[in-house]
Protein backbone atom coordinates (compact mmCIF):
# COMPACT_ATOMS: atom_id res chain seq x y z
CA UNK A 1 0.00 0.00 0.00
CA UNK A 2 1.20 3.33 -0.65
CA UNK A 3 1.46 6.28 1.96
CA UNK A 4 -0.71 8.58 0.12
CA UNK A 5 -3.43 5.91 -0.29
CA UNK A 6 -2.88 5.14 3.61
CA UNK A 7 -3.55 8.90 4.11
CA UNK A 8 -6.11 9.16 2.54
CA UNK A 9 -8.14 6.23 4.12
CA UNK A 10 -6.98 7.52 7.43
CA UNK A 11 -8.25 11.01 6.82
CA UNK A 12 -11.41 10.49 5.42
CA UNK A 13 -12.11 7.44 8.54
CA UNK A 14 -11.19 10.30 11.23
CA UNK A 15 -13.47 13.25 9.29
CA UNK A 16 -16.08 10.38 9.15
CA UNK A 17 -15.99 9.99 12.77
CA UNK A 18 -16.08 13.65 13.52
CA UNK A 19 -18.85 14.32 11.23
CA UNK A 20 -21.17 11.54 13.70
CA UNK A 21 -19.89 13.30 17.01
CA UNK A 22 -16.61 12.43 17.39
CA UNK A 23 -14.70 14.94 19.52
CA UNK A 24 -10.85 13.78 19.45
CA UNK A 25 -10.41 10.88 17.08
CA UNK A 26 -7.17 8.76 16.12
CA UNK A 27 -6.47 5.87 13.63
CA UNK A 28 -4.11 3.17 12.45
CA UNK A 29 -3.35 1.21 9.34
CA UNK A 30 -0.82 -1.65 9.02
CA UNK A 31 0.02 -3.70 6.04
CA UNK A 32 2.05 -6.38 6.91
CA UNK A 33 3.15 -9.67 5.31
CA UNK A 34 4.81 -12.62 6.60
CA UNK A 35 6.70 -15.71 4.75
CA UNK A 36 8.24 -18.67 6.00
CA UNK A 37 9.12 -22.20 5.59
CA UNK A 38 9.32 -25.38 7.91
CA UNK A 39 12.07 -28.16 7.12
CA UNK A 40 12.46 -31.35 8.75
CA UNK A 41 14.93 -34.25 7.93
CA UNK A 42 15.73 -32.93 4.76
CA UNK A 43 12.13 -32.34 3.52
CA UNK A 44 10.03 -29.35 3.36
CA UNK A 45 6.95 -29.75 5.41
CA UNK A 46 5.15 -26.66 5.42
CA UNK A 47 5.24 -23.03 3.22
CA UNK A 48 2.81 -20.65 4.47
CA UNK A 49 2.68 -17.01 3.37
CA UNK A 50 0.12 -14.02 4.54
CA UNK A 51 -0.65 -10.42 4.12
CA UNK A 52 -3.04 -8.10 6.23
CA UNK A 53 -4.14 -4.53 6.04
CA UNK A 54 -5.48 -3.77 9.83
CA UNK A 55 -8.05 -0.78 10.24
CA UNK A 56 -8.45 0.50 13.53
CA UNK A 57 -10.22 3.87 15.07
CA UNK A 58 -10.61 5.40 17.95
CA UNK A 59 -13.34 8.05 19.13
CA UNK A 60 -13.50 10.14 22.37
CA UNK A 61 -16.86 11.87 23.62
CA UNK A 62 -15.99 13.81 26.42
CA UNK A 63 -14.60 12.00 28.60
CA UNK A 64 -15.54 8.38 26.79
CA UNK A 65 -13.91 6.36 24.14
CA UNK A 66 -14.83 3.43 22.29
CA UNK A 67 -12.33 1.54 19.36
CA UNK A 68 -12.93 -0.72 16.59
CA UNK A 69 -11.10 -2.46 13.81
CA UNK A 70 -11.61 -3.92 10.36
CA UNK A 71 -9.74 -5.19 7.43
CA UNK A 72 -12.63 -3.57 4.90
CA UNK A 73 -11.25 -0.25 3.59
CA UNK A 74 -14.26 0.61 1.35
CA UNK A 75 -16.08 3.66 1.33
CA UNK A 76 -19.18 2.62 2.75
CA UNK A 77 -17.10 0.45 5.58
CA UNK A 78 -15.82 3.38 6.62
CA UNK A 79 -18.45 5.82 7.24
CA UNK A 80 -20.28 2.39 9.12
CA UNK A 81 -17.22 2.02 11.13
CA UNK A 82 -17.05 6.00 12.00
CA UNK A 83 -21.00 5.54 13.30
CA UNK A 84 -20.53 2.40 15.01
CA UNK A 85 -17.72 3.66 16.86
CA UNK A 86 -18.91 7.29 17.68
CA UNK A 87 -21.93 5.43 19.07
CA UNK A 88 -20.16 2.78 20.96
CA UNK A 89 -18.28 5.84 22.72
CA UNK A 90 -21.30 7.65 23.50
CA UNK A 91 -22.69 4.74 25.63
CA UNK A 92 -18.95 3.66 27.05
CA UNK A 93 -18.34 4.43 30.83
CA UNK A 94 -16.48 7.93 31.62
CA UNK A 95 -12.69 7.38 31.67
CA UNK A 96 -10.93 10.58 33.52
CA UNK A 97 -7.66 10.04 31.63
CA UNK A 98 -8.37 9.17 27.93
CA UNK A 99 -7.29 11.70 25.82
CA UNK A 100 -4.82 12.32 22.77
CA UNK A 101 -1.62 13.06 23.57
CA UNK A 102 -0.88 16.61 24.13
CA UNK A 103 -0.42 18.34 20.50
CA UNK A 104 2.62 20.13 21.66
CA UNK A 105 4.06 16.61 21.96
CA UNK A 106 3.56 15.49 18.83
CA UNK A 107 6.46 14.52 16.55
CA UNK A 108 6.67 16.12 12.52
CA UNK A 109 7.81 15.25 9.40
CA UNK A 110 10.90 14.94 8.39
CA UNK A 111 11.02 11.62 10.59
CA UNK A 112 14.55 10.37 11.74
CA UNK A 113 15.55 7.78 9.28
CA UNK A 114 16.14 4.34 11.17
CA UNK A 115 17.30 1.89 8.26
CA UNK A 116 14.69 -0.53 9.60
CA UNK A 117 14.52 -2.66 6.69
CA UNK A 118 16.12 -3.58 3.42
CA UNK A 119 12.30 -4.98 2.53
CA UNK A 120 14.15 -8.19 0.35
CA UNK A 121 11.82 -11.20 0.11
CA UNK A 122 13.22 -13.84 -0.61
CA UNK A 123 11.67 -16.41 -2.52
CA UNK A 124 10.46 -20.00 -1.35
CA UNK A 125 13.42 -21.28 -2.82
CA UNK A 126 15.68 -19.08 -0.80
CA UNK A 127 14.27 -19.88 2.59
CA UNK A 128 14.00 -23.28 1.90
CA UNK A 129 17.99 -23.35 1.32
CA UNK A 130 18.49 -21.42 4.26
CA UNK A 131 16.62 -23.84 6.17
CA UNK A 132 17.85 -26.95 5.11
CA UNK A 133 21.57 -25.31 5.33
CA UNK A 134 20.93 -24.47 9.19
CA UNK A 135 19.56 -28.49 9.76
CA UNK A 136 21.79 -29.87 8.09
CA UNK A 137 24.37 -28.45 9.39
CA UNK A 138 23.05 -29.23 13.00
CA UNK A 139 22.89 -32.81 11.88
CA UNK A 140 26.51 -32.84 11.06
CA UNK A 141 27.59 -32.48 14.44
CA UNK A 142 28.73 -36.05 15.70
CA UNK A 143 25.80 -37.20 18.64
CA UNK A 144 23.06 -34.94 17.01
CA UNK A 145 20.59 -38.03 15.73
CA UNK A 146 17.75 -36.10 15.00
CA UNK A 147 15.82 -32.76 14.63
CA UNK A 148 12.93 -31.32 15.53
CA UNK A 149 12.88 -28.94 12.63
CA UNK A 150 14.19 -26.01 10.91
CA UNK A 151 12.67 -22.68 9.43
CA UNK A 152 13.51 -19.58 8.07
CA UNK A 153 10.91 -16.80 7.51
CA UNK A 154 10.64 -13.18 6.53
CA UNK A 155 8.10 -10.67 7.51
CA UNK A 156 7.69 -6.53 7.07
CA UNK A 157 5.24 -4.22 8.11
CA UNK A 158 4.24 -0.36 7.17
CA UNK A 159 2.19 1.23 9.81
CA UNK A 160 0.25 4.50 9.28
CA UNK A 161 -0.92 6.68 12.44
CA UNK A 162 -3.09 9.58 11.79
CA UNK A 163 -4.66 11.79 14.32
CA UNK A 164 -7.82 14.73 14.48
CA UNK A 165 -4.79 16.68 16.13
CA UNK A 166 -3.30 17.03 12.68
CA UNK A 167 -0.48 14.34 13.09
CA UNK A 168 0.16 11.64 10.14
CA UNK A 169 3.30 9.69 10.23
CA UNK A 170 4.22 6.81 8.49
CA UNK A 171 7.02 3.90 10.36
CA UNK A 172 7.85 0.29 9.33
CA UNK A 173 10.44 -2.42 8.64
CA UNK A 174 11.56 -5.73 8.04
CA UNK A 175 12.43 -8.96 9.49
CA UNK A 176 14.40 -12.17 8.32
CA UNK A 177 14.99 -15.29 10.47
CA UNK A 178 16.60 -18.64 10.81
CA UNK A 179 16.02 -21.31 13.76
CA UNK A 180 16.69 -25.02 14.18
CA UNK A 181 16.07 -27.67 17.14
CA UNK A 182 17.55 -30.80 17.37
CA UNK A 183 18.58 -33.70 19.46
CA UNK A 184 21.69 -36.06 20.04
CA UNK A 185 22.09 -39.15 22.37
CA UNK A 186 24.27 -41.07 23.90
CA UNK A 187 24.53 -44.03 26.29
CA UNK A 188 22.51 -41.80 28.97
CA UNK A 189 19.64 -40.73 26.92
CA UNK A 190 18.72 -37.65 24.61
CA UNK A 191 18.63 -33.81 25.39
CA UNK A 192 17.50 -31.49 22.71
CA UNK A 193 18.90 -27.78 22.14
CA UNK A 194 18.23 -25.02 19.19
CA UNK A 195 19.67 -21.92 18.16
CA UNK A 196 18.88 -18.92 16.30
CA UNK A 197 18.83 -15.71 14.87
CA UNK A 198 16.81 -12.60 13.70
CA UNK A 199 17.72 -9.33 11.99
CA UNK A 200 16.06 -6.24 10.12
CA UNK A 201 18.21 -6.84 7.36
CA UNK A 202 19.69 -9.89 5.71
CA UNK A 203 23.46 -8.89 5.64
CA UNK A 204 23.05 -8.88 9.59
CA UNK A 205 21.67 -11.95 9.73
CA UNK A 206 24.51 -15.00 11.06
CA UNK A 207 25.11 -17.97 8.24
CA UNK A 208 22.70 -20.63 8.32
CA UNK A 209 25.13 -23.40 8.87
CA UNK A 210 26.78 -21.08 11.56
CA UNK A 211 23.72 -21.63 13.22
CA UNK A 212 23.36 -24.95 13.02
CA UNK A 213 26.02 -25.74 13.75
CA UNK A 214 26.16 -23.51 17.50
CA UNK A 215 22.72 -25.35 18.07
CA UNK A 216 24.22 -28.93 17.49
CA UNK A 217 27.25 -28.15 19.37
CA UNK A 218 25.18 -26.92 22.33
CA UNK A 219 23.16 -30.09 22.10
CA UNK A 220 25.52 -32.70 22.49
CA UNK A 221 26.82 -30.36 25.00
CA UNK A 222 24.21 -31.34 27.07
CA UNK A 223 24.37 -35.29 27.07
CA UNK A 224 24.66 -37.27 29.94
CA UNK A 225 23.18 -34.50 32.11
CA UNK A 226 23.50 -34.93 36.06
CA UNK A 227 20.99 -34.23 38.94
CA UNK A 228 21.94 -31.60 41.66
CA UNK A 229 21.52 -31.69 45.41
CA UNK A 230 19.41 -28.91 46.54
CA UNK A 231 21.76 -26.03 47.69
CA UNK A 232 21.84 -21.72 47.27
CA UNK A 233 24.74 -21.41 44.62
CA UNK A 234 25.26 -18.53 42.29
CA UNK A 235 23.82 -18.27 38.76
CA UNK A 236 24.79 -17.34 36.06
CA UNK A 237 22.22 -16.32 33.29
CA UNK A 238 23.86 -17.12 29.83
CA UNK A 239 22.99 -14.08 27.38
CA UNK A 240 20.22 -15.91 25.47
CA UNK A 241 18.28 -16.22 28.48
CA UNK A 242 19.09 -13.01 30.31
CA UNK A 243 16.74 -10.99 28.57
CA UNK A 244 13.91 -12.48 30.31
CA UNK A 245 15.15 -10.86 33.62
CA UNK A 246 15.01 -7.33 31.60
CA UNK A 247 11.44 -8.60 30.42
CA UNK A 248 10.53 -9.01 33.83
CA UNK A 249 12.17 -5.62 34.75
CA UNK A 250 9.83 -3.53 31.92
CA UNK A 251 6.88 -5.09 32.75
CA UNK A 252 7.16 -4.55 36.51
CA UNK A 253 7.56 -0.71 35.11
CA UNK A 254 5.00 -0.42 32.40
CA UNK A 255 2.33 2.67 33.71
CA UNK A 256 -0.42 0.49 33.83
CA UNK A 257 0.60 -1.79 36.11
CA UNK A 258 1.75 1.61 38.37
CA UNK A 259 -1.54 2.67 37.86
CA UNK A 260 -3.15 -0.04 38.98
CA UNK A 261 -0.46 -1.16 41.79
CA UNK A 262 -0.13 -4.43 40.61
CA UNK A 263 3.78 -3.88 40.62
CA UNK A 264 6.77 -5.12 43.20
CA UNK A 265 8.39 -1.10 41.28
CA UNK A 266 5.52 0.68 42.59
CA UNK A 267 6.96 2.25 45.94
CA UNK A 268 10.88 2.34 44.29
CA UNK A 269 10.82 5.40 41.95
CA UNK A 270 14.06 7.12 42.58
CA UNK A 271 15.61 4.13 44.77
CA UNK A 272 18.60 2.03 43.80
CA UNK A 273 17.43 -1.26 42.80
CA UNK A 274 20.66 -2.41 41.28
CA UNK A 275 23.67 -1.87 41.92
CA UNK A 276 26.04 1.08 41.13
CA UNK A 277 27.43 1.20 37.61
CA UNK A 278 24.09 -0.58 36.11
CA UNK A 279 22.71 1.13 33.76
CA UNK A 280 19.12 0.33 31.81
CA UNK A 281 18.61 2.02 28.46
CA UNK A 282 15.86 2.60 26.47
CA UNK A 283 16.58 3.36 22.67
CA UNK A 284 13.78 3.97 19.77
CA UNK A 285 16.35 5.51 17.42
CA UNK A 286 18.59 2.42 16.82
CA UNK A 287 19.33 1.95 13.80
CA UNK A 288 18.31 -1.55 12.25
CA UNK A 289 16.87 -2.02 15.72
CA UNK A 290 14.26 -4.25 16.03
CA UNK A 291 12.26 -1.93 18.38
CA UNK A 292 12.88 1.09 16.96
CA UNK A 293 10.40 3.59 16.04
CA UNK A 294 10.94 7.63 14.83
CA UNK A 295 8.09 8.36 17.13
CA UNK A 296 5.39 6.58 20.03
CA UNK A 297 2.47 4.54 19.05
CA UNK A 298 0.40 8.24 20.05
CA UNK A 299 2.72 10.10 17.80
CA UNK A 300 5.03 12.06 19.94
CA UNK A 301 8.65 12.48 20.15
CA UNK A 302 10.49 9.85 21.81
CA UNK A 303 14.26 10.21 22.84
CA UNK A 304 16.26 7.54 24.47
CA UNK A 305 16.31 7.08 28.15
CA UNK A 306 17.85 5.78 31.18
CA UNK A 307 14.88 3.44 32.87
CA UNK A 308 17.76 2.45 35.45
CA UNK A 309 20.41 5.05 36.33
CA UNK A 310 23.39 4.19 37.82
CA UNK A 311 21.39 1.56 39.53
CA UNK A 312 18.11 3.92 40.29
CA UNK A 313 14.76 3.26 38.31
CA UNK A 314 14.34 6.79 36.80
CA UNK A 315 10.59 6.11 35.27
CA UNK A 316 7.97 4.57 34.35
CA UNK A 317 7.10 3.56 30.56
CA UNK A 318 4.39 5.97 29.98
CA UNK A 319 1.87 6.56 27.81
CA UNK A 320 -0.20 9.69 27.92
CA UNK A 321 -3.06 8.22 29.58
CA UNK A 322 -0.95 6.62 32.31
CA UNK A 323 0.67 9.66 32.92
CA UNK A 324 -2.37 11.92 33.23
CA UNK A 325 -3.30 8.98 36.08
CA UNK A 326 0.25 9.53 37.86
CA UNK A 327 0.45 12.98 37.25
CA UNK A 328 3.62 12.76 35.30
CA UNK A 329 4.29 13.31 31.75
CA UNK A 330 4.28 11.00 28.85
CA UNK A 331 7.82 9.56 27.68
CA UNK A 332 6.39 8.69 24.55
CA UNK A 333 6.54 4.84 25.24
CA UNK A 334 2.74 4.46 23.89
CA UNK A 335 2.70 1.23 21.77
CA UNK A 336 -0.67 1.10 19.66
CA UNK A 337 -2.29 -1.75 17.84
CA UNK A 338 -5.71 -2.14 15.58
CA UNK A 339 -8.06 -2.43 18.17
CA UNK A 340 -7.90 -1.45 21.47
CA UNK A 341 -6.62 2.08 23.30
CA UNK A 342 -2.66 3.27 23.17
CA UNK A 343 -1.03 0.87 25.59
CA UNK A 344 2.69 1.13 26.48
CA UNK A 345 5.66 -0.51 26.82
CA UNK A 346 9.75 -0.66 25.95
CA UNK A 347 10.98 -0.12 22.25
CA UNK A 348 15.17 -1.42 22.14
CA UNK A 349 15.60 -2.29 26.01
CA UNK A 350 19.05 -3.03 27.03
CA UNK A 351 21.53 -3.47 30.12
CA UNK A 352 24.90 -2.20 29.56
CA UNK A 353 27.88 -4.24 28.93
CA UNK A 354 30.06 -5.32 31.69
CA UNK A 355 33.90 -5.16 32.20
CA UNK A 356 34.36 -9.10 32.20
CA UNK A 357 33.68 -11.82 30.34
CA UNK A 358 31.70 -14.50 31.60
CA UNK A 359 34.82 -16.89 31.99
CA UNK A 360 36.00 -14.32 34.47
CA UNK A 361 32.78 -13.95 36.25
CA UNK A 362 32.47 -17.69 36.68
CA UNK A 363 36.21 -18.02 38.11
CA UNK A 364 35.85 -14.90 40.82
CA UNK A 365 32.01 -17.14 41.44
CA UNK A 366 34.25 -20.20 41.89
CA UNK A 367 31.40 -22.70 41.60
CA UNK A 368 27.86 -22.67 40.42
CA UNK A 369 25.50 -22.91 38.16
CA UNK A 370 25.27 -21.41 34.30
CA UNK A 371 21.61 -21.88 32.96
CA UNK A 372 21.44 -22.27 29.40
CA UNK A 373 17.32 -23.45 29.02
CA UNK A 374 14.58 -22.21 31.44
CA UNK A 375 11.00 -23.57 30.87
CA UNK A 376 8.15 -21.03 31.77
CA UNK A 377 9.71 -18.81 34.27
CA UNK A 378 7.03 -17.21 37.06
CA UNK A 379 7.47 -13.69 38.31
CA UNK A 380 4.66 -12.85 41.16
CA UNK A 381 3.91 -8.94 40.05
CA UNK A 382 3.56 -7.90 43.90
CA UNK A 383 5.54 -9.54 45.48
CA UNK A 384 8.76 -10.09 42.59
CA UNK A 385 9.05 -14.00 43.43
CA UNK A 386 11.02 -15.61 41.20
CA UNK A 387 11.00 -19.31 39.74
CA UNK A 388 11.59 -21.21 37.00
CA UNK A 389 12.53 -24.66 35.84
CA UNK A 390 16.03 -24.79 33.90
CA UNK A 391 19.15 -26.70 32.52
CA UNK A 392 22.33 -26.03 31.97
CA UNK A 393 26.33 -26.64 33.52
CA UNK A 394 27.13 -27.13 36.66
CA UNK A 395 30.92 -24.80 36.91
CA UNK A 396 33.53 -25.31 39.36
CA UNK A 397 37.03 -23.56 39.69
CA UNK A 398 35.43 -21.36 37.07
CA UNK A 399 35.41 -24.31 34.43
CA UNK A 400 32.03 -26.10 33.17
CA UNK A 401 32.23 -29.59 35.38
CA UNK A 402 29.26 -31.11 33.95
CA UNK A 403 25.70 -30.09 32.72
CA UNK A 404 22.46 -30.68 34.82
CA UNK A 405 18.96 -30.68 34.13
CA UNK A 406 15.27 -30.67 35.97
CA UNK A 407 16.27 -28.21 38.48
CA UNK A 408 14.54 -24.76 39.61
CA UNK A 409 15.89 -21.82 40.60
CA UNK A 410 14.34 -19.29 42.77
CA UNK A 411 14.48 -16.00 44.48
CA UNK A 412 13.17 -12.68 44.94
CA UNK A 413 13.91 -10.59 41.48
CA UNK A 414 14.40 -7.18 43.67
CA UNK A 415 17.28 -9.30 45.58
CA UNK A 416 18.82 -10.22 42.13
CA UNK A 417 18.61 -6.59 40.70
CA UNK A 418 20.41 -6.03 43.58
CA UNK A 419 23.39 -8.15 43.30
CA UNK A 420 23.71 -8.68 39.68
CA UNK A 421 26.95 -8.44 38.08
CA UNK A 422 26.88 -8.27 34.03
CA UNK A 423 29.18 -9.64 31.75
CA UNK A 424 30.82 -8.04 28.63
CA UNK A 425 29.18 -10.67 26.14
CA UNK A 426 26.04 -8.31 25.12
CA UNK A 427 24.48 -9.31 21.85
CA UNK A 428 21.67 -7.58 20.07
CA UNK A 429 18.93 -10.36 19.00
CA UNK A 430 15.67 -8.77 19.50
CA UNK A 431 14.00 -5.82 21.13
CA UNK A 432 14.88 -6.41 24.78
CA UNK A 433 18.80 -7.36 25.19
CA UNK A 434 21.13 -7.80 27.91
CA UNK A 435 24.78 -9.75 28.16
CA UNK A 436 24.95 -12.88 30.31
CA UNK A 437 24.27 -11.90 34.26
CA UNK A 438 25.60 -13.39 37.28
CA UNK A 439 23.28 -13.77 40.61
CA UNK A 440 25.82 -14.08 43.65
CA UNK A 441 22.87 -16.56 45.37
CA UNK A 442 20.10 -18.33 44.12
CA UNK A 443 17.87 -21.50 45.73
CA UNK A 444 18.49 -24.46 43.61
CA UNK A 445 15.86 -27.01 43.75
CA UNK A 446 16.98 -30.61 42.65
CA UNK A 447 17.19 -33.77 44.30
Amino acid sequence: METKDAETILSTLIADAKAVGGEAVDAVLYHSVSHGVSWRMGNLEDVERSESADLGLRVMVGKRQASVSTTDHSRASLKELAERCADMAKAAPEDPYCGLAPKERLASAPFKSLDLGDYAEPTTEALKARAADCEAAALGVEGVINSSGAGASYAEGQKWFATSDGFFGQSGGSNHSVSVSVLAQDENGMERDYDYDSKTHIDDLKAAAAIGENAGKRTVRRLSPKKMKSRAAPVMFDNRLSASLLGSLSGAANGAAIARGVSFLKDKLGQKIFADGINVIDDPHIARGQGSRPFDGEGVVNEPIRLINDGALTTWLLNSSQARQLGLETNARATRGAGGAPGSGSTNLYLERGNASPEDLMADAKEGLLVTDMFGPQVNPNTGDYSVGCAGFWFENGEIAYPVSEITIAGNILEMFAGLVPANDLEFRGSTNAPSLLIPSMTIAGD
